[in-house]
């Protein structure tokens, strides 16, 4: 097997070359004068798995390439192309708002569909779709986070009760706080705007002696969380952990919230609050899909 990172993680790339027993692809990338991409594979492929690590955070600069990439291996006679990408982008625009709106996950599942067999991901914003086989013809494995927040959890916090910033997000908090053994509270969420949001607080009592324990999918622009830590400020608790899958952290969000909370993610998108790893179920379900596409 060979595993290529075009753009991503190095240390979850490395995690997963060791975990996999694969080889590390060897790339060459520049771009032109003009701006346009230059891609060479120097791994012979000839016959091989190939996975492509490929955080898709920053989806409107890595897709060309990564399709580039994808399209190359498939030349040079890859036996499969297989697609990790911890952030699966273009994922919570699932409905036509507004006439004339692109619903952008579905054109983009039909471009990542039509260049791998198979998509490894964890926690996508799964909200109006039951499940990633409504958009995408390829098979994939999406990991489940719960586990292992709950994991971080018991390890490190001696009294927590979990906070749902809002009913979305009540179906995993609710798992996460069973793995743990942790009681939960889901707040009332009310956005008006991107940065504009109001936040309404159940009743918390008996919670004073408990660490709040905020989890959440997506931390983009924080403000629902900042908005959570002020109610639970204003009824006394004590400083919080602001728990994220997935941490975007837009503008100066991340500053914000580290400010009147102590911030937990995920390694899904690298970043200095990572404490959360996530190689080893990714391994597993890469493992998973390769078995089942040498069944067919």
């Amino acid at each position: 097997m060979l595993l290529f990172n075009p753009d991503s993680d190095p240390a979850l790339a490395s995690q997963l070359t060791r975990l996999l027993d694969a080889q590390a692809g060897i790339l060459e990338q520049r771009r032109f004068p003009d701006g346009e991409s230059y891609l060479r594979v120097h791994s012979d492929c000839a016959g091989q798995d190939c996975v492509i690590l490929c955080n898709l955070f920053h989806p409107d600069e890595r897709t060309l390439r990564l399709l580039f990439l994808a399209d190359t291996l498939r030349e040079c006679g890859a036996r499969s192309v297989g697609l990790v990408t911890p952030y699966l982008a273009y994922m919570r625009q699932d409905k036509r708002f507004h006439p004339g709106e692109c619903v952008s996950s579905r054109p983009f599942a039909r471009l990542l569909s039509a260049a791998f067999d198979y998509l490894v991901t964890v926690d996508p914003h799964l909200h109006r779709y039951d499940s990633l086989d409504e958009i995408y013809s390829i098979s994939s494995r999406v990991v489940p986070a719960a586990p292992l927040i709950a994991r971080w959890i018991q390890t490190h916090i001696t009294h927590p009760l979990l906070i749902g910033p809002d009913s979305e997000s009540e179906q995993w908090v609710s798992q996460v706080a069973e793995l743990a053994g942790a009681p939960f509270q889901v707040l009332q969420k009310e956005r008006r705007g991107d940065y504009d949001v109001s936040v309404s607080l159940p009743d918390l009592e008996d919670a004073a002696q408990r660490t709040p324990v905020l989890v959440d999918d997506i931390i983009s622009s924080g403000r629902t969380m900042l908005e959570t830590i002020k109610h639970l400020q204003a009824a006394g608790l004590p400083r919080p952990v602001a728990i994220g899958v997935h941490g975007i952290f837009a503008g100066d969000a991340y500053s914000q919230l580290t400010e009147v909370a102590d911030v937990v993610t995920t390694a899904c998108i690298p970043h200095l609050s990572n404490q959360i790893d996530i190689a080893e179920p990714i391994a597993e379900a890469v493992q998973e899909l390769l078995a089942h596409h040498d069944t067919d």
